[in-house]
């Protein structure tokens, strides 16, 4: 079952009243939208953003709420989604930058190691360049960056290699054949930590497929001139990259000789330990949170 991260410090920092309007940037499975309509009242409206369309389709036939709009889209279009649907002076908006659970369990995109799974792990499908397109044809230089830049990888060189060396002999096509080869590109103390040895190169290759940071500089300043004054907005990153594009965007409009912003978190806020307990994705969430003063 999907597990909103942070749903109480979202509520809390978003602070929505009856009859405001939101937008959920990406709205996934529902969660933190169905809390927020929860608090506008049967006059406010919230218009909930996602690339995959089979996510939509499965929000559609859990949740009828006439209330909730449901806009098939890339955040890094926030501005153009929101204008096309009617909303205006927005009064929060939220971008939680992780994956479904839905990715992981039933999407059979290969996001996970632990399933075996055609390497695709685009949001969107038929959208750009997949997983395995990257692993078998791209050169071993150039994957070598993306796991470090985007999984910050300490073996990046040995496990490209590895990759080159692999594909040469047959097409990588699965999760499992990657895993493996990373598997035997890694020292054996590595293999034995207390995080998988291809976290990382997953992470990395899922960023890079889908641009996800790129879509978020994108997105972010688009958020500033969406809001109403007042408004708020809410981030909530998994990694250090997203969380560091985020803060330095925030400094830097909260610095402005005329301030668009005013931070409301000065440090990152985390879940608490009894939600780190019950759902294990929540451990790595960062919450960072802004109001418009003008």
């Amino acid at each position: 079952m999907h597990l909103p991260v942070l749903k109480k410090e979202v509520i809390d920092y978003l602070d929505p009243k009856p009859g405001e309007i939101f937008i959920d940037c990406t709205v996934g499975e529902g969660g933190h939208a169905c809390a927020i309509l929860e608090k506008i009242g049967p006059e406010g409206k919230l218009l909930g953003i996602d690339r995959d369309p089979e996510i939509l389709e499965n929000l559609k036939k859990r949740i009828s709420d006439k209330r909730m709009v449901l806009a098939r889209g890339n955040f890094a279009d926030l501005k153009e989604i929101a204008e096309d649907a009617g909303f205006e002076n927005i009064s929060g908006i939220l971008l939680d930058l992780g994956f479904c659970t839905w990715h992981i369990e039933e999407s059979k995109k290969g996001f996970s190691f632990l399933k075996d799974e055609v390497l695709d792990m685009r949001y969107c499908p038929g959208e750009g360049i997949t997983a395995k397109d990257i692993l078998n044809s791209w050169e071993a230089g150039e994957i070598e960056r993306i796991l470090k830049l985007y999984g910050e990888e300490r073996f990046a060189r040995i496990i490209s290699e590895r990759i080159i060396e692999a594909r040469k002999r047959k097409e990588i096509k699965s999760t499992f054949e990657l895993a493996r080869i990373i598997e035997g590109a890694v020292p054996s103390w590595y293999r034995k930590g207390k995080i998988n040895c291809a976290t990382k190169t997953f992470q990395a290759l899922r960023i890079c497929v889908n641009e996800e940071l790129e879509n978020l500089e994108k997105a972010l300043p688009q958020t500033i001139s969406l809001l109403g004054k007042g408004g708020r907005m809410a981030v909530i990153s998994f990694h250090s990259l997203e969380d560091r594009i985020v803060k330095r965007f925030f400094i830097a409009q909260a610095r402005k000789e005329a301030p668009l912003i005013r931070i409301l978190t000065k440090k990152p806020v985390a879940a608490q330990k009894e939600e780190a307990r019950e759902n294990p994705r929540a451990r790595s969430a960062k919450l960072r949170a802004a109001v418009k003063i003008s």
